[in-house]
């Protein structure tokens, strides 16, 4: 059965990939409708990045689309990258933004820390561009979310047992840590082999499926 379903998909890589993209950069749009909704009830300003992570990642999924494009791939990798990336930083803000700034904030994507978070993944496409691959891109995010599943495993102890979405992010936090060294393990030291790339692909869209069973109980709650 599992022969046959790679077979279609190998003879249908472009539907698939389409299918994948289309699929993740949905689940980031009702995460970024759903969590503006539940900021704008709350006004909790941690919110706002969790948010903008996911728009980021939506963005960056209709982009990874037309990496198909041959034409057009180097623009595309590079702005699918900086999207990955900024989507990233925001999911590891949203930890820490109570440390560095108060509720009076005026915007979430335009102010000094968050512009410091664009100089960083600008610096980090470049250099991947520069050097070919994504290798910049896999150390970065890797490295990220080793820190964010730190961080959110402490907030959980310090915070109510009984919170779920604080273990729940904690959980999400590891599998983005774990499917970041898997992309990384898959494209540099084995075989980009389909049946590789299939299962990367299902770790990536449950990841984001849990994001988004997350914030429905959040907003059912609320």
């Amino acid at each position: 059965m599992y022969s046959e379903i790679y077979q279609f998909i190998a003879q249908n890589k472009e539907l698939f990939r389409f299918f994948y993209s289309i699929v993740i950069a949905f689940i980031c749009l009702i995460i970024v409708f759903k969590t503006d909704r539940l900021f704008r009830i709350s006004s909790y300003q941690g919110i706002r990045y969790f948010r903008n992570a996911f728009f980021f990642y939506g963005v960056a999924f209709v982009f990874r689309y037309l990496l198909a494009n041959p034409r057009y791939f180097d623009p595309m990798r590079m702005i699918f990258e900086f999207f990955m990336i900024m989507g990233g930083f925001c999911l590891f803000y949203s930890l820490l933004w109570k440390r560095f700034e108060d509720s009076k904030e005026v915007s979430s994507l335009l102010n000094y820390r968050i512009l410091i978070f664009y100089i960083l993944a600008i610096i980090i496409v470049s250099l991947d561009y520069l050097w070919g691959g994504y290798s910049f891109l896999f150390f970065s995010q890797i490295i990220l979310f080793f820190l964010a599943s730190v961080i959110s495993y402490n907030n959980y102890k310090k915070g109510d047992k009984k919170h779920r979405f604080l273990r729940l992010y904690f959980i999400i936090m590891v599998l983005n840590f774990i499917a970041w060294i898997l992309n990384f393990v898959f494209s540099s030291f084995l075989d980009l082999r389909l049946r590789w790339v299939a299962n990367i692909y299902v770790i990536n869209v449950i990841v984001f499926l849990i994001f988004l069973y997350g914030v429905i109980k959040m907003t059912k709650k609320k």
